[in-house]
């Protein structure tokens, strides 16, 4: 209980500072609240992991803002200020497995969080990275010219850098000694990255706004008119993407 009641705490202190500058909505924060908590129940070293995520992922994200912004502000669904389901798709197979290796003290599901965590960092690394460290996105379906951002698109820097961030996470884990195999955790980093990019290119609904002919995200366009779905699977969001990531990684480092 103390240490929940510290966890609760941390989080909050955390969430607030991170809602200040707005990294996280006011939805998002709570939502982190909760899975900051949770990681401190777990042990103080799984919300160690969680923490060192969160700020390497919104450092990564304040990198080149602007440019981040200028380049793929226009089709991304959701701005740069992370909502409650965002933060729970990707953290919330993470929490729910640390709290299950701590009950349970198998290794099992030490492996399936962390694996999860490092699917959702190596996603999110591929994306800071690749957004702004220039090149035209290939789909990874057909291999033909993407415009940036959208879902699917991969690029040399941006796969570069998603093995880095699941490689980061399996290291982190391994080094803080969390009982799991950091190969296991690195491939389902990896491999739940992957899955990312292929739903993202086949499953995730692709919109397109008849007012300005251009393809996005978003339900409503920056220019204020309504778009239509043009492919995938109506209804099948990035978020949903988000979480078939972290299970795939999950499932695969298990």
């Amino acid at each position: 209980m103390q240490r929940a009641l510290a966890g609760f705490l941390l989080a909050g202190a955390i969430a607030f500072v991170a809602r200040t500058v707005r990294v996280l909505s006011l939805g998002g924060a709570i939502a982190a609240l909760l899975v900051g908590t949770a990681a401190a129940i777990a042990g103080w070293t799984w919300a160690t992991v969680l923490i060192v995520f969160f700020v390497t992922s919104s450092a990564l994200s304040h990198f080149k803002r602007a440019t981040r912004e200028a380049r793929i502000g226009g089709i991304v669904e959701k701005g740069n200020e992370r909502d409650a389901v965002q933060v729970l798709a990707n953290g919330g197979v993470f929490a729910a497995g640390a709290l299950l290796a701590a009950a349970t003290g198998a290794s099992v599901w030490a492996a399936g969080a962390l694996g999860a965590l490092a699917a959702a960092t190596a996603d999110t690394w591929a994306t800071e990275v690749g957004t702004v460290a220039g090149g035209s996105p290939r789909s990874i379906i057909s291999f033909k010219p993407l415009p940036a951002g959208t879902s699917g698109g991969v690029t040399v820097q941006g796969t570069l850098a998603s093995v880095a961030g699941a490689a980061f996470i399996a290291g982190l884990g391994y080094f803080v000694g969390l009982g799991s195999t950091a190969a296991a955790v690195f491939i389902g980093g990896v491999l739940g990255s992957l899955a990312d990019s292929l739903m993202g290119g086949t499953v995730q609904e692709r919109r397109w706004c008849d007012g300005c002919s251009e393809a996005t995200e978003r339900r409503t366009h920056y220019c204020g008119g309504a778009t239509r779905v043009v492919g995938g699977v109506p209804g099948a969001r990035n978020d949903f993407v988000n979480v078939v990531c972290t299970v795939v990684g999950a499932g695969v480092a298990a």
